[in-house]
């Protein structure tokens, strides 16, 4: 077996487990009193600096997988916010080699701003659909919390487990140009 073939499955596999490990935290009783602070959703960080730096590490279907599983976990309607999360993420992946050669800094800000997007998506469908979308104000916290915790979760992904930008000269398992 390939040995690139071999590290792009052990790397989704990676992703799998770092994302079950993340619901299994988030899942866990730890404070039963309602809170007035919401915490960053460090699933979609993870998700989204992934796909941004690896796009061959979160395949859609994986992907869709995941985030439908965290719908479930978490209550929220199954599927909404997996198919924004999906399309998000898509979209950045389209983006990756536009966003080989920028700065950390315009990430972030394409991160912010995709997060910001799908966010208001997603409470205007609820809304639509006659259901509570929760408040505002925990919303917002949640979006400028999760959007702190991205330079976090790149470091993390970056020195725990290599996930990195591929370079412009950097080879595919076939030898050819990323």
């Amino acid at each position: 077996m390939d040995s690139g073939l071999l590290q792009i499955w052990g790397m989704r596999l990676m992703f799998v487990l770092v994302a079950l490990l993340i619901l299994f935290f988030h899942l866990l009783p730890l404070n039963p009193a309602p809170s007035q602070w919401a915490s960053p959703d460090i699933l979609v960080a993870v998700v989204f600096a992934w796909a941004v730096r690896r796009p061959e590490y979160v395949p859609i279907l994986l992907l869709a997988g995941v985030m439908l599983l965290a719908d479930m976990l978490q209550q929220r309607p199954p599927g909404l916010w997996s198919v924004l999360v999906v399309c998000a993420a898509e979209w950045l992946k389209s983006r990756e080699r536009r966003q080989r050669e920028t700065t950390f800094v315009l990430e972030w800000l394409t991160f912010a701003g995709t997060l910001i997007v799908i966010t208001i998506l997603y409470r205007a469908v609820m809304m639509v659909l006659i259901l509570s979308p929760g408040a505002l104000t925990l919303s917002f916290i949640q979006v400028v919390m999760t959007i702190a915790a991205y330079p976090a979760v790149v470091g993390v992904s970056y020195f725990l487990f290599g996930i990195r930008r591929a370079a412009p000269g950097d080879m595919d398992r076939l030898g050819r140009t990323l």
